[in-house]
């Protein structure tokens, strides 16, 4: 529900500050010229010039008088938002008396919510009553990083009509919007039709033909495989029967978050982080509705955040609060502590779901060495996001040599960085690098090709 904030009326008798416009000020620079003539050229006639100024004071003073007295003020902010996503903010005010030429209202907020920490927007007039004149404007910021942002202060200007003075009014406000993960891909259509026709989907099935948990036996049709043969009951019956499985649930899944130097780059205009949590988000819906249980841990110079495991889709809000808790920090992430104390708390063998970055493979030596000790228990995805900026650096046309050396240093680090994924894929670890809009599904479809091999338990 959006909270709001009025002024007290008390403002409306306040002297409120007047000042020139720039319309003004551009007046008052084309008759400083006009002024300096009239001195030199008949400097009986010097009282012109201060006459005049005092003539562009007075209709200043009289414009912004004429511009009318604000009455009430409302500023409108939803407590929520979602990293990324459009946030609607509102400002309505009412004007007694006057005509005002046009109104502008400026928010100063915590940078993550607008780039500079200012929201600026144009008001316009949308009701009036011949006394009152209500004026409404809005803007849509897209929240940069998660956390809470504080709406501190708001300024509201108005001009005359003749535009040459303007009335304004500051006040402070006390609002905070709390910027959560971005969920949008969960809500998507596309995400809830394959849920209700998967095999994951919302009414749970049995899933027969694959896993290791006994459903029934079925007469052998060829085509079938022959491993799924039972030559007991075979022999029995003096006819070939096959065993159907179930697929195993109950399946443990760990989404581990770097929160490192690394991963608070920005990609795409957010940080890496961010992208990794809503892709990882939405794959943890669909772990929940396929019968898993999902933890959240993220971690940098040291754990930040490790949630126990969570079963059912009713508690997926605490996976979205803990997401929303992992911080940024500009620091190079403790791999050897963050997974020795994963690896402390994991009871069983687990599907551990890394999001991680690195810069070249002497950063990465630690990360890969702390893997592998990993991988020897647990079945670990390594998930990485594509950067298209190095994609582009090395596609460049040669058009000069600034061009050719920054091509040859991003082939450098392109080709460095697919060494590194190798040696990760040789210790066994699954590896997943994609664009951050296709994240999500790739890990979805690994995740379920992970799991019809019945490879995570």
């Amino acid at each position: 529900m959006a909270r709001r904030l009025a002024l007290a009326d008390a403002l409306a008798r306040l002297a409120l500050p007047v000042v020139p416009s720039a319309r003004a000020a551009w007046i008052a620079a084309a008759l400083a010229p006009v002024a300096v003539v009239i001195a030199a050229a008949a400097p009986a006639a010097w009282l012109i010039a201060p006459l005049a100024a005092g003539a562009l004071v007075a209709l200043v003073l009289v414009d912004a008088w004429r511009a009318g007295r604000l009455s009430a003020s409302q500023v409108r902010a939803p407590g929520d938002a979602e990293v990324g996503q459009p946030l609607a903010l509102t400002v309505t005010a009412t004007l007694a008396g006057g005509r005002a030429r046009r109104m502008a209202a400026a928010l100063a907020c915590d940078p993550r919510l607008a780039e500079g920490g200012r929201v600026s927007l144009a008001l316009a007039p949308v009701q009036s009553d011949g006394a009152q004149t209500l004026w409404r404007g809005a803007a849509q910021p897209a929240p940069s990083r998660r956390g809470t942002a504080p709406i501190s202060r708001a300024w509201l200007r108005w001009h005359g009509p003749l535009g040459l003075g303007a009335r304004q009014a500051a006040c402070a406000l006390d609002q905070e919007v709390r910027i959560w993960p971005d969920l949008t891909p969960v809500r998507a259509s596309e995400l809830q039709t394959f849920l209700r026709n998967a095999e994951v989907g919302l009414i749970a099935r049995r899933m027969r033909g694959e896993g290791s948990q006994f459903e029934a036996l079925s007469e052998y049709e060829p085509g079938m495989d022959r491993r799924r043969i039972d030559w007991k009951a075979s022999a029995r019956h003096t006819r070939l029967y096959a065993r159907e499985n179930e697929a195993e649930r109950n399946n443990q899944i760990v989404l581990a978050f770097d929160c490192g130097q690394a991963m608070c780059e920005p990609i795409g205009g957010l940080p890496r982080i961010d992208r990794a949590v809503s892709a990882g988000l939405t794959a943890a819906y669909v772990m929940l509705k396929g019968g898993d249980k999902v933890a959240l841990f993220g971690f940098a110079r040291r754990v930040q955040v490790l949630t126990p495991f969570i079963a059912e889709t009713r508690a997926f809000p605490r996976l979205q609060s803990a997401a929303a808790a992992l911080d940024y920090e500009s620091v190079e992430p403790n791999f050897t502590l963050a997974l020795a104390t994963l690896t402390a708390r994991l009871r069983r063998r687990s599907l551990v779901v890394v999001f991680s970055d690195f810069a070249d493979p002497t950063g990465a030596e630690l990360m890969i060495e702390s893997l592998g000790r990993l991988v020897s228990r647990h079945l670990v995805l390594f998930v990485t996001l594509a950067d298209p900026a190095l994609e582009a650096m090395v596609a460049a046309p040669p058009g000069d040599l600034a061009t050719l050396a920054r091509a040859v240093a991003a082939d450098t680090l392109a080709q460095q960085r697919r060494l590194v994924l190798q040696r990760l894929r040789a210790l066994g670890i699954e590896v997943i690098e994609a664009p951050f809009s296709a994240i999500g599904p790739r890990l979805i479809d690994r995740y379920l090709a992970l799991r019809a091999r019945e490879a995570i338990g």
